[in-house]
């Protein structure tokens, strides 16, 4: 413990006398001069918030699609509207005539408050950051490959560091208490079998943990990245600790653990690149000329305004007893553009053979041949 000098005992004492004087200068009780106090130093924790939001909102540029004056109002004002206050009622508190019964719990209540509102602070300062690179980095960009990295890493980090922070949080808040400091030496002691113990407790989640370092920093996927997982197509919507959620192309959400996408294999279509070639398949009669085909497809994407000019291609496949099958290849510069192009492909190529070739559709061929007189049917039933 501090050493308590003699100096420091006659300033203690002479400001004690100061305080004194003033409060019988004006003339007020006990009671009317600790509630005085408390309401200047919370007024004055609130004037010095609002100060502080008035001149960065003046020095923001309204109009700008990202203002970081702006952004900073918004994750933080509310956290600075309980801290100032909190600070200086816990600075005021020398000031006030408050029985020494009360003093220290009125003191630890609001040390625990001011340690959480600087959590609080930590995190959202995170996410002011986190907000920067969002606009330096658009997701929705066309060529959003970069983006998408630094959204999974900074996502990752996010969660993580927010994590690290409560924890810090709770235990500065428990190591304030002598108790609490004594359980903690208690237990240190003990730290061989405990720490078995804590082991199996925590296997599943430092399997999530690891699971979600090699997924930001090796990422087999993405924030946006179009993936094919249990027989569904979507796109990772979000990836935090413990699950992964994947937005389905019909609006639904397929949460999955984040251990998946370490321990089981699935199809990421934006893994190196968001091009895609996309694929129709037609089925039509051996007369039809393919090169016609061929020649309806360059006329179709000369100009289309999806098709991204690298790939095209028509190929007979497949053929049957009764059709051949003809695979156009077309390509995209992302999955919902391919999507989109061979659905118009398919669509115009089918219009083209009603309109230009219709006798080369899939048909069924029967030929008939007349039998001998001697092998008709006789025309009456015999009894």
């Amino acid at each position: 413990m501090p050493l308590i000098t003699t100096a420091d005992k006659e300033m203690d004492m002479l400001f004690d006398q100061t305080i004194e004087q003033v409060r019988q200068a004006l003339h007020l009780p006990y009671w009317a001069w600790d509630a005085g106090v408390l309401m200047v130093a919370i007024l004055l924790g609130t004037l010095l918030k609002i100060g502080i939001s008035f001149i960065l909102k003046r020095t923001a540029n309204r109009e700008a699609p990202f203002s970081f004056y702006l952004t900073i109002i918004r994750y933080l004002g509310k956290p600075f509207a309980y801290f100032l206050p909190l600070l200086l009622v816990r600075l005021s508190l020398p000031f006030l005539y408050m029985p020494h019964a009360y003093r220290y719990p009125v003191g630890k209540l609001l040390q625990i408050g001011i340690i959480i509102v600087m959590a609080w602070i930590i995190i959202n300062g995170f996410r002011v950051v986190e907000a920067y690179v969002s606009y330096k980095f658009d997701v929705h960009a066309p060529d959003n490959f970069r983006a998408r990295k630094i959204h999974t890493q900074l996502q990752f980090l996010h969660r993580v560091f927010s994590v690290i922070i409560i924890l810090l949080a709770v235990a500065a808040i428990l190591l304030s208490f002598k108790s609490v400091r004594n359980i903690g030496t208690g237990l240190l002691a003990g730290v061989g079998v405990s720490s078995i113990i804590i082991g199996f407790a925590a296997q599943n989640m430092l399997s999530n943990l690891f699971a979600g370092l090699q997924i930001a920093f090796a990422q087999p996927i993405r924030i946006d990245d179009i993936v094919v997982v249990e027989g569904e197509w979507g796109r990772i919507e979000e990836i935090t600790l413990t699950y992964v959620v994947v937005k389905i192309w019909d609006l639904r959400r397929l949460v999955l653990p984040i251990t998946y996408f370490t321990q089981k294999p699935f199809q990421n279509w934006s893994r190196t690149s968001t091009d895609l070639i996309g694929t129709v398949f037609i089925y039509t009669d051996y007369s039809l000329p393919v090169q016609a085909i061929r020649d309806e497809l360059d006329r179709l994407l000369q100009h289309h305004p999806l098709w991204d000019g690298k790939v095209k291609a028509v190929q007979v496949t497949d053929t049957s007893e009764h059709t051949m099958q003809l695979r156009i290849l077309v390509s995209a510069s992302d999955s919902s553009k391919t999507f989109d192009l061979r659905c118009d492909i398919r669509e115009k190529i089918i219009l083209f053979l009603q309109q230009h070739y219709p006798h080369c559709l899939p048909r069924t061929r029967a030929e008939l041949y007349p039998l001998p007189l001697s092998e008709k049917p006789s025309e009456k039933l015999t009894s």
